[in-house]
C-alpha cells in the first residue's frame, strides 16, 4: 500500500512539474514582444503616443485657426459698418428724374449673339 502511495506522489509530481512547463512555455509566448500581448502593448503604446502629438498638432492649428477667425471676423464687421454708413450716406443724395445724356463723342458698344 506504502508502495501505490509512493508511486501515485511521483506520478502527481510528474504530472505537476509537465503542467507547470506547459505553463511556462504558454507564459513565454503570451509575454512575447514580438508576437504575444506584450507585442500588442507595446505596438499599442506607441500609437497612443502618436496620437498624443497628433492631438496636441490639431489642437494647436484649431487655436491658430480661431485666432485668424476672430481676426477675419473682425475685419468683417468693421467693413459691414462701412458699407452700412455708405449706404445711410446714399439716402442723403438728391435723385436725378432723368438718367444722364449721352453725347455723340461716347462709344457705343454692341454686342452681337452667335447661335
Amino acid at each position: 500500500m506504502e508502495a501505490i502511495a509512493d508511486i501515485l506522489l511521483v506520478a502527481g509530481a510528474l504530472g505537476a512539474g509537465f503542467y507547470c512547463f506547459i505553463l511556462a512555455r504558454r507564459l513565454s509566448r503570451f509575454t512575447d514582444l514580438e508576437n504575444g500581448v506584450g507585442g500588442a502593448v507595446a505596438v499599442l503604446s506607441a500609437q497612443v503616443d502618436d496620437l498624443t502629438r497628433t492631438l496636441g498638432s490639431a489642437q494647436k492649428s484649431a487655436g491658430e485657426s480661431n485666432k485668424s477667425l476672430g481676426e477675419l471676423t473682425d475685419r468683417a464687421e468693421d467693413v459691414a459698418r462701412r458699407l452700412e454708413l455708405l449706404v445711410a450716406s446714399m439716402h442723403d443724395l438728391p435723385q436725378n428724374s432723368a438718367p444722364p445724356q449721352q453725347d455723340a463723342k461716347d462709344p457705343v458698344f454692341l454686342r452681337h449673339s452667335r447661335n
